[in-house]
């Protein structure tokens, strides 16, 4: 993925509709949200936080901002964050997203849910706000967000989310089947809904690498057999590649070794359900961890040619969106202890997060932390200056 020249949030943003009634437009939408925008990348967790910021930035503010009626008070960046529709403000970011980055072949881009845990209000019947998100592994750029409607889940929201981004060349991963909540199973139409998945990831384009776990007990059976098959005759009749790698950390080894057998479509899948089905693979992990051995296994199925190293790249890449996105949304940006709840605020504050996100990770100047770039925005008026400048 290549970052293309300066694209300035007011370009992306400044189409999104203004739902206040005209006495009640003392400040300009697009002040309020680009402050929004400044204000979290610079450490802000909540709305007197933005207003905070706003008051001890004014003057360098003032050189891109009109803010005829000066800084809005947090009441005022509650209110609106939580009028605006989050379905404008997401496409929005996306677009901006697609003016500051251009996608090369073979990026490795994961999709997974998460949930903002506090987000939910019992009181007026509001859960949760869940989301899925699309992250480019090698660039550490979140592409685009869906909210998880309703009664819905990702495997509803995923094709919506896939729709809408380009991911011509790309490598998609997803863990599918993933651990479930009590008393509930994969259905026939989840697994329908799986398949539709695979499908838009095809149509645009793109492979794909997904997991398979036992409750998708048939196609977790026929995989699992197969490998069986081909240790046990050493991959005779069978087009098998393998790949070995070895990470010791801390007093903890790690060695994985990766089994593909690809050409599989007539084994497995005899009625093309899955779309471009070429291979399956095999994942063994085993962990030495204070003389004490671990082995866990995984399958997973593929669209990639018999490559087991490119393989193993995909896999391994997509455990990115957990440690460097949703680890960094939790810890750093403290979300699921965020107490934003009031109507569309929760979701459109998650769109300021992973606005913040991007911001940051591409910055390149001090090689730090998300986190502790964050805070020394907070601290370090010219380096939140060189964070902000790109996108004002």
């Amino acid at each position: 993925m290549k970052l293309k020249p300066k694209h300035s949030i007011a370009e992306h943003f400044n189409d999104i509709e203004d739902v206040r009634i005209e006495r009640g437009k003392k400040h300009k939408l697009i002040d309020i949200i680009t402050i929004s925008i400044c204000a979290v990348v610079c450490g802000a967790d909540g709305w007197i936080d933005i207003e905070m910021y706003g008051i001890a930035r004014k003057k360098w503010l003032e050189k891109f901002l009109e803010l005829p009626n000066g800084i809005p008070s947090h009441d005022t960046f509650s209110r609106v964050l939580s009028q605006i529709n989050p379905d404008e403000f997401n496409k929005s970011f996306l677009s901006w997203v697609k003016g500051i980055s251009k996608i090369t072949a073979g990026e490795i881009i994961a999709f997974d849910g998460k949930q903002s845990r506090n987000s939910g209000d019992k009181n007026n019947g509001q859960g949760a706000i869940n989301t899925v998100s699309a992250w480019a592994v090698s660039n550490k750029l979140v592409l685009g967000q869906k909210k998880v409607e309703g009664k819905s889940n990702e495997i509803t929201a995923l094709p919506e989310l896939i729709k809408i981004l380009d991911l011509s060349g790309c490598i998609v991963t997803r863990r599918f089947g993933g651990k479930l909540p009590p008393k509930s199973s994969l259905t026939i139409d989840a697994i329908g809904c799986q398949r539709e998945i695979v499908s838009k990831i095809v149509e645009k384009d793109a492979d794909y690498v997904i997991a398979v776990k036992k409750n998708q007990p048939t196609l977790h059976e026929q995989v699992k057999q197969l490998f069986k098959r081909a240790i046990e005759t050493h991959g005779e009749a069978l087009n098998v590649s393998s790949f070995n790698s070895r990470e010791m950390n801390r007093g903890r080894e790690e060695i994985r070794n990766y089994l593909m057998i690809t050409d599989v479509a007539e084994r497995i899948d005899p009625l093309q359900k899955w779309k471009k089905l070429t291979s399956i693979c095999m994942v063994e992990s085993v962990r030495v961890v204070n003389e004490k051995i671990g082995i866990e296994t995984r399958y997973f199925i593929s669209s990639l040619e018999n490559d087991a190293q490119k393989l193993a790249e995909a896999i391994r890449g997509h455990w990115s969106i957990e440690n460097s996105l949703h680890w960094v949304l939790d810890v750093t940006f403290k979300e699921d202890n965020s107490r934003i709840r009031r109507d569309n605020a929760p979701a459109n504050f998650a769109v300021l997060r992973h606005i913040a996100v991007n911001i940051i990770s591409q910055n390149k100047s001090r090689k730090l932390s998300v986190r502790s770039k964050r805070f020394l925005a907070t601290l370090d008026e010219e380096y939140s200056i060189e964070l902000l400048e790109a996108i004002l």
